[in-house]
């Protein structure tokens, strides 16, 4: 899936769009499955049937060098680490764990940048990421908030070991021992909270479903992406996340939004759009 997206002739910022809707929608699904599986359950299955699928597609070949097999068990364990994600919407809504993560990749784009530009843009994602959660600061749970804080560290690495994975793999087999890895590292928390569940005929379908939706189409996206964009700037366009994972919680879990919040939104919005056509622009212009 990955070579077919890397012969996609739809623009980067397009791909990356993609990714965001897609992930965020299929987050909304997994919570979901919480009223079956613990959080870890669902990352068990998200991650397990997401592996398989990557796996047979790609059927990554021996022998491996220790740079590249490094790389693979790198890349693997920052995707675990994103799995955080789902302990942290127990505690908090789709939309506000989003907007914590988020706070990973803009400060990669802060550290990353050359271009008073692209400062802007991060600046105005920023503020608003923090009206986006501002009116829920007070009661916010602290155990959540660390999850999708840590969740969102390790999406900073995501974006820059992808860089690398994209360069080391046009054929998209590094991923799949990626993930394959993070599956390895998370499956033994989701067997040992959730049993025999796991195996319910209805509840591997929906894993199953849930694994498609939100990480073999984003990664997948997310690396052909990478390949014509810096990490820098894919950081700033995912502040797209908290305006779909709010429309996502809306339609799908019944999380409302209040109007400062929604303000919040309109900024990064806006900050994504810029860095868009700055993205696209050619240099000098």
């Amino acid at each position: 899936m990955t070579a077919i997206g890397s012969k996609l002739s739809a623009p980067a910022p397009v791909l990356v769009l993609g990714s965001v809707v897609s992930v965020q929608f299929g987050q909304a699904f997994g919570k979901q499955l919480f009223d079956q599986l613990s959080p870890s359950g669902v990352v068990s299955l998200r991650l397990g049937f997401a592996a398989l699928v990557l796996l047979a597609i790609h059927r990554p070949g021996a022998p491996w060098s220790r740079e590249r097999l490094l790389l693979a068990c790198s890349f693997g364990t920052a995707i675990a680490g994103m799995n955080l994600i789902y302990p942290a919407l127990r505690h908090l809504p789709l939309g506000v764990a989003t907007t914590l993560q988020l706070l990973g990749p803009l400060v990669l784009a802060l550290v990353s940048s050359r271009r008073p530009v692209d400062v802007g843009f991060a600046a105005i994602a920023a503020a608003g990421v923090w009206l986006f959660h501002a009116q829920d600061a007070a009661g916010l749970p602290v155990e959540g908030a660390l999850l999708a804080l840590g969740s969102g560290a390790a999406m900073a690495g995501y974006l820059l070991l992808s860089t690398h994975a994209g360069k080391h793999s046009a054929d998209g087999s590094l991923l799949a021992i990626a993930v394959a890895w993070a599956a390895v590292l998370t499956i033994p928390f989701g067997v040992a909270e959730n049993g025999a569940t796991l195996l319910n005929p209805p509840v591997l379908a929906a894993g199953a479903g849930v694994a498609v939706l939100s990480a073999v189409l984003p990664y997948s996206l997310d690396l052909a992406a990478l390949r014509r964009l810096p990490p820098r700037v894919v950081g700033v366009l995912e502040s797209l996340e908290p305006a779909v994972a709010g429309l996502a919680g809306l339609l799908l879990l019944q999380e409302f939004l209040g109007p400062r919040q929604w303000i919040g939104v309109t900024c990064v919005v806006l900050a994504a759009g810029g860095t868009s056509w700055r993205a696209t622009r050619p240099r000098g212009t």
